[in-house]
This record gives structure tokens, C-alpha cells and sequence, in this order.
């Protein structure tokens, strides 16, 4: 298995929610010497440093300083949420002898992928702590298949293949077994004994629904790469290794791993919010750049907002662009739009294919049909904050937002190769 396609294995199996992500991320910061820093603290930085930092346990920046000159400033954007479903409050629901959970539907998923498959549940908890403002936060992704939405059957609704509009609330409600007359919520107390926990320490909770269909290569040559959450891991893990390889003798690398772009951006640990810009002051404060020179440095700055794009899928081929059709396997999008849903600037546009073209990374363009409204990206949001040079690029994919997504195996490479290249200029 090619390296970068097997760290993107291991951060698909590991990264079941946003909380995951986060974790699985520091996990591999840690182990190539980056130093945790915090908000809430002073911050000591030094040439040749490397570090990272948290922000609500589902967003991360980390960062590399080089020896020289630091007003050359690079960055990248990914994000650590794909679309779900979500635990309600009081999840416990039963349903004519079945043990059921309240969910909604968390961004925009294909809502029938996310039936007759293995579920389980994701993400953080909230316990009762020894200071009021500083809860017990813990972790948790449970391994074991949980629950499963089954169809219903073909002969209860024979009309079924020709399309079915699934209600959120009443046809999406996970099975997690059988009802136990002996407790009123047979899941609260299953996740306190998860955490050893008395249910009475559960104050709230972020859980997530997740798929637990493993990664796996297909085809006849094993040249796809068949997931969840492909969306947006791909380039979570592209970001990671790069600025984990990256020892920039001049500048600093900084990516930043934000959360909630499948629900909009605009929240405190979003591409809408102004934590990266802060971060980016931050860095210049402590290394001793005034605020007119870090501004000038801000607006020297390129951005690469890093999300997957749609591929051409072979048995739809009328959704496409007339001329600009990707493909899976071969290599990274290139995304724009006039609209600036994707952030498109012909200059920044210009500096990504002179870097593909020098390493010979293969790349594509994907534009939308003129008829048809794309999705947006982090990119056209924090560059609203942030106005630097940006631009949209990720690898195709088919299924987007699916349960189970489908990718080209080489095109990780691609990206991660380019996102190196990137990092080293």
C-alpha cells in the first residue's frame, strides 16, 4: 500500500467524528515533535518551532516557523465534519418493542446510503466536573455495531425503486436492539457504562452517528478506493503529512483543520469565524512582528482551501461541465466558479499549476454546469476574513456526501504530493 494512501487508511478508521479527527491529528503532530500550545496562555515561539493548537476539541491549526525571513506565509484549510446523523437530547426512544435513538440529519447527506448499513456512535461527552465552568470531557467511539435503519421491504411498499423521500424524523431512527422493560434509556445507560460513568454525571453530549463500513480498494486493478467519510479526510490527511514533512527554511506553514463547513462555517470553531486570523496575529506577535508588519505579511499570505470535487460519473455524464470534466485517477481539481461559491482567482490559480507542472503532479478543472448549483467550500469564507490570495483544490470524487464514497486511489498521492511541494516553496 502506497504511503500516503495508507495514512489515509488509518485516519478513515480512526476518524468516526469531528472529536476523532482532532484526536487522531494530535496524535501524529505529537509524535513528530510538535509542541501543544493553548488559548487560554501565552505563547513562546522560536525559529525552526513546530506546533499546534486545539480549539473545542473539533477544530486544530498547527504550524511550522522556518530560520529566516517569516513574512512568507502559507496556508491550507480542510475540515474535520461530513454529513450524518446526530444524537438528540434524550435519545431514548422505544417503538413497539425496539430500542430506537432521536437523531437529525447533521449536513447534507444522501439520506438512503445511511440504510441496511453498520452504525455505531461518536464523539464527546460532557460529565459533571469539580469546577462549574470546566466539565469532565471525555471521548468516545464506540467499536461494536451499535444499531442499524433497515429498509422497508419491497413487498410493504412496492414502488420503492422508483423513489422514496425518507421523512427525517420518523424514518431515520437507528434500531440499537431490543426494549429493556427494565430502564426507560437502555442508550444513556449503555454510554455511561462506556465511559465509566454513573448516568447521573452525563450533563450533555456531541454524538454522532457513523458508518462502519471499512475502507477498502476496488476494481480490477484495486484502482478506487471505496469509504465513508472521504469527504473531507482525504484532505485532513493531505494537510497532516505535508505540514508534518514540511522544515521551511523561510516562512511558516500553517494549516488549519476547522469544523461545521457541511452546516455553513459560521460558528466559533468555523472557516467563518476569525479564529485563523487570531492564530495567524498570534504568530506574528510572539515573533516580534508589529501589527503593520504582520498586516502587510496577511496580505503577502496564499491560502489553499483543500475539499473534494465532484468526478464525472459515467452513467450521469449530462451533469458535467461541457469541457471541464475530472476524473477519477487522474489527479487534483482544481475548483472554480464566478460566483465564488469556490474562491477563484486566475493569479492564485496560476502559482497551483506552476507547481504542478514543475513536480509533475497531475491536475484537472472542475467547473459546475451553467444549469446546476454547486456546493460552496471553507474557501470563499475564510478568505472573507482573511483576503488573501486562495484557491479551491481536492480530489474527485463520486457519491459526495454519500454513506459510502468512492475515490481513485493515485489521486491521494497527487494531493499529497502537491500540498508538499506547496509547503516547500
Amino acid at each position: 500500500m502506497e504511503h500516503s494512501q495508507k495514512a489515509l487508511f488509518h485516519l478513515l478508521e480512526k476518524g468516526t467524528s469531528a472529536p476523532m479527527v482532532v484526536l487522531e491529528a494530535e496524535r501524529q503532530l505529537k509524535e513528530s515533535d510538535f509542541r501543544e500550545l493553548r488559548f487560554q496562555q501565552d505563547w513562546e515561539l522560536k525559529e525552526n518551532g513546530r506546533y499546534y493548537v486545539k480549539h473545542h476539541d473539533t477544530a486544530l491549526f498547527a504550524f511550522t516557523i522556518g530560520e529566516e525571513s517569516i513574512d512568507d506565509i502559507r496556508i491550507a484549510g480542510a475540515h474535520t465534519d461530513f454529513p450524518c446523523l446526530r444524537l438528540k437530547p434524550r435519545p431514548d426512544v422505544e417503538a413497539g418493542g425496539y430500542a430506537q435513538v432521536n437523531v437529525e440529519v447533521y449536513g447534507g447527506a444522501i439520506l438512503n446510503t445511511w440504510l441496511d448499513r453498520p452504525l455505531s456512535i461518536s464523539g464527546r461527552v460532557a460529565l459533571t466536573g469539580e469546577e462549574v465552568m470546566h466539565p469532565n470531557m471525555r471521548y468516545v467511539s464506540v467499536q461494536q455495531t451499535l444499531g442499524v435503519i433497515p429498509n422497508l421491504a419491497i413487498h410493504m411498499h412496492p414502488e420503492v425503486n422508483k423513489g422514496i423521500e425518507l421523512n427525517r424524523q420518523t424514518d431515520l431512527l437507528p434500531i440499537l436492539g431490543f426494549a429493556d422493560k427494565k430502564t426507560e434509556r437502555p442508550f444513556l445507560e449503555f454510554l455511561a457504562k462506556e465511559l465509566d460513568a454513573e448516568l447521573e454525571e452525563i450533563l450533555d453530549y456531541e454524538l454522532w452517528v457513523y458508518c462502519q463500513e471499512p475502507p477498502r480498494y476496488a476494481g480490477l486493478n484495486q484502482e478506487l478506493i471505496l469509504s465513508p467519510r472521504l469527504d473531507n479526510l482525504t484532505s485532513v490527511q493531505a494537510l497532516l503529512t505535508a505540514v508534518i514533512g514540511s522544515h521551511p527554511r523561510k516562512g511558516i506553514n500553517v494549516i488549519a483543520l476547522f469544523d461545521h463547513e457541511e452546516v455553513g462555517s459560521r460558528t466559533k470553531q468555523g472557516a467563518g469565524s476569525m479564529v485563523l486570523r487570531d492564530v495567524l496575529e498570534r504568530i506574528g506577535a510572539c515573533l516580534g512582528r508589529t501589527p503593520a508588519q504582520m498586516s502587510q505579511d496577511l496580505y503577502n499570505a496564499f491560502f489553499l482551501s483543500v475539499d473534494v470535487a465532484h468526478g464525472m460519473h459515467p452513467n450521469y455524464m449530462g451533469k458535467m461541465d461541457l469541457t471541464n470534466r475530472p476524473v477519477l485517477g487522474k489527479g487534483v481539481c482544481i475548483k472554480e466558479a464566478s460566483a465564488q461559491s469556490y474562491a477563484t482567482d486566475c493569479e492564485a490559480v496560476a502559482v497551483v499549476e506552476q507547481i504542478c507542472r514543475n513536480e509533475k503532479i497531475p491536475y484537472q478543472k472542475f467547473v459546475n454546469r451553467s444549469d446546476l448549483r454547486g456546493g460552496g467550500t471553507l474557501g470563499s469564507i475564510a478568505s472573507s476574513f482573511l483576503p488573501v490570495r486562495t484557491v479551491d483544490i481536492g480530489i474527485p470524487l463520486l457519491a459526495m456526501h454519500s454513506a459510502v464514497e468512492t475515490m481513485g486511489a493515485e489521486d491521494m498521492k497527487a494531493l499529497t504530493d502537491l500540498m508538499k511541494a506547496y509547503f516547500d516553496l
